[in-house]
């Protein structure tokens, strides 16, 4: 019912961001941002040029991911001064 659009440019001039993905439906999106090139034809993408991005996904998002395996692995291991 509502929509609220954003330019990537501003999307990428924030200190932080966060990025929420939950449901199958999102996995393959998901996956292209997170780990395809960065491209027009993936905006989500643009993130990777981000130096400051949290994912905070559900499994089901996360099941085409290749490198998950790797991505807990960094999440369980990282510096207690990474609060997210």
């Amino acid at each position: 019912m509502h929509c609220i659009t954003q330019g990537l440019s501003t999307i990428l001039r924030s200190r932080h961001l966060l990025r929420l993905a939950f449901g199958e439906g999102k996995a393959e999106a998901l996956a292209g941002a997170v780990e395809g090139p960065v491209s027009a034809s993936n905006p989500g993408s643009a993130v990777q040029l981000h130096p400051h991005v949290t994912v905070l996904v559900d499994e089901a998002a996360a099941s085409r991911l290749r490198n998950i395996d790797y991505y807990r692995h960094a999440y369980d291991h990282k510096p207690a001064w990474q609060r997210l």
